[in-house]
């Protein structure tokens, strides 16, 4: 088991999407259950969205996409991306380039620190490297985007845990 606690600081991953109340959610759902599957602690994970409203459920079908998958979203509640929450991460991973956009007219310097999830660990702005929102479509399109969210988790965890070893070295 690697365990994180025992280094100085703690690393804190945020990812950000519209809403939050599909992608990030369920990005976080992922990546808390493979950290905790690989036995890795002391990696903090969230979520917040550019538009959130605060205080609202993940979707009806994120929550059973993830299910499917044993991550529980119920007790997620929605909340708003701002220069706080920012400042917090260590790393922020967005949906989009449209996220990338609104955390740099929030704070510029959080930017340096923040990746299109399927580009990461590259600064790259394509577009075509978005991970498409699921809202107001079918069940079918949320387990597409699970899917797509663990892939590319699953990818990035091994770069995350180097991060988190430059941080405390």
């Amino acid at each position: 088991m690697i365990d994180m606690k025992d280094k100085k600081a703690k690393f804190e991953i945020l990812f950000v999407c519209t809403g939050n109340t599909c992608r990030s959610p369920m990005a976080e759902g992922i990546m808390k259950k493979l950290l905790m599957e690989k036995g890795i602690s002391g990696v903090e994970v969230s979520s917040a969205g550019i538009s959130a409203l605060d205080g609202y459920p993940a979707t009806p079908f994120a929550i059973e996409a993830a299910r499917v998958w044993y991550i529980d979203l119920s007790e997620h509640y929605s909340r708003r991306l701002n220069p706080d929450i920012l400042e917090k991460a260590d790393l922020v991973l967005v949906m989009s380039k449209e996220h990338l956009k609104h955390i740099e007219k929030i704070d510029k310097k959080s930017l340096d620190k923040s990746y299109l999830l399927r580009a990461y660990p590259q600064k790259n702005e394509n577009e075509n490297l978005a991970i498409d929102d699921p809202i107001g479509l079918s069940l079918k399109e949320y387990n597409q985007c699970f899917l797509e969210l663990e892939e590319e988790i699953k990818r990035i965890v091994p770069e995350l845990v180097r991060q988190y070893e430059r941080k405390n070295v």
